[in-house]
């Protein structure tokens, strides 16, 4: 018995017909029939039963189909995992994040993953949302983290949500908490001035028939968390772009709740090599990670 013959008889029993078998395993009738007659008579019983209207497994044939099911799933999980490993030897995962990202969601991850994956290199380069989806269309990267939606040219995955919080200068008068729109209204704000994040917080403050009153329009998030700790004025940043933040600093959640969708996303259509797929595996086990949620 080996594991050819049990593909054919589970083909024939499956399928109902020898020349059906046949042309599903791209082999000869007269080579199924072999197969069959070889196994059945170093079993010594009979597996199928022929006819008129097809093969079908005898009561024994049906037994004998599941196991040789369950064989047939077994080496197919072996040949998975041995041509994992082989794909996995020497192999590199190219990896491009925006700021907050790369700083406080990944470095964990490739640390894992280069203790039990050694012998693949791993890269990081740092740059805004839209520099990552360039640098994946190019294939200068395999895996993008970026905040989602994206468009259908790329795969994305959610990995995370972060939510976006009002950061409050040290010595404050008391606000009510939770914050009201009302107390929103009368602050003036240093805005994060960083594409997605500037329009998703303009956006909400329209949704909301709200006013936002902008002193300062700042790109770098540690600028603006620097600036809020002067007292220069309130902020509304992503937590992970906050931190850290410094002593003093009151933090609260918005009056109606606003939060990114942070994904890890490949170029759609492409054949990645297993190493890309095994470190999205890693990524996709982050889960939510705003501190509001696990």
């Amino acid at each position: 018995m080996n594991i050819d013959q049990l593909r054919v008889f589970v083909a024939v029993a499956e399928l109902g017909s020898f020349s059906t078998a046949a042309l599903r395993l791209d082999v000869s009738q007269s080579s199924v029939s072999r197969a069959i007659a070889a196994l059945e008579e170093e079993l010594g019983v009979s597996l199928l039963t022929r006819g008129r209207f097809g093969a079908h497994p005898t009561q024994l044939g049906e037994r004998v189909l599941v196991q040789a099911q369950q064989i047939l799933q077994a080496r197919e999980r072996i040949d998975y995992e041995v041509n994992l490993a082989r794909g996995l030897q020497g192999g590199r995962v190219r990896l491009a994040s925006f700021r907050s990202a790369a700083t406080h969601l990944l470095p964990p991850r490739i640390a894992q993953f280069c203790q039990r994956f050694p012998q693949i290199e791993v890269t990081l380069t740092e740059d805004d949302p839209l520099a990552v989806e360039q640098a994946l269309r190019e294939g200068a990267v395999d895996i993008g983290l970026v905040p989602l939606p994206r468009s259908e040219e790329f795969d994305t995955w959610e990995i995370g949500r972060d939510e976006f919080v009002v950061l409050l200068p040290p010595g404050r008068q008391p606000v009510p908490d939770p914050l009201t729109w009302e107390a929103l209204s009368r602050m003036s704000f240093i805005l994060y001035n960083y594409a997605e994040c500037t329009s998703a917080v303009r956006d909400h403050w329209e949704r909301w028939g709200q006013t936002l009153r902008v002193a300062y329009e700042v790109k770098e998030d540690s600028t603006i968390v620097s600036m809020v700790a002067q007292g220069l004025g309130a902020a509304i940043l992503p937590r992970l772009a906050a931190l850290p933040i410094p002593d003093g600093v009151q933090v609260r959640s918005l009056p109606v709740p606003l939060e990114r969708v942070i994904g890890a996303a490949v170029l759609a259509n492409v054949l990645h090599p297993p190493a890309v797929f095994v470190f999205l595996d890693a990524l996709r086990g982050t889960g939510q990670f705003r501190q509001s949620a696990a």
